[in-house]
């Protein structure tokens, strides 16, 4: 992936078995727990290449969203805050070579951040 390409979305839910039970028969995603990632089942579309994961809806994640891939979430993030965005969830690991944030866009809309690799 390439900085700005869309990497995953997410899709919070209140039950992951009955979501996993409802976009699998939908839409024939395969969707499975992956080692290391226990509680957050991840979604693939059938072209292998949409995907994504089922997580936790909670306190200002209950819509879907989309995650881009950058070189910098540290240098995406002072960018937004200088373009009249604003920083919704800091900078945080997903595992030792890969990390997450969440900024808002001028209008409100929360997009995702990725930086890194997906290996474990």
């Amino acid at each position: 992936m390439a900085h700005g390409d869309i990497t995953h979305i997410d899709i919070p839910v209140a039950d992951t078995d009955a979501a996993s039970a409802f976009y699998s028969g939908l839409f024939g995603w395969r969707i499975a727990e992956i080692p290391g990632y226990e509680g957050y089942p991840m979604w693939q579309a059938p072209n292998k290449i949409s995907g994504g994961g089922l997580a936790p809806r909670g306190d200002g994640f209950t819509h879907p969203r989309s995650y881009v891939e950058v070189d910098s979430i540290d240098e995406v993030l002072a960018r937004a805050s200088d373009s009249g965005g604003s920083v919704v969830m800091e900078k945080s690991p997903i595992s030792e070579t890969s990390w997450f944030a969440v900024l808002a866009d001028p209008d409100g809309n929360h997009i995702g951040l990725y930086e890194g690799t997906t290996e474990l």
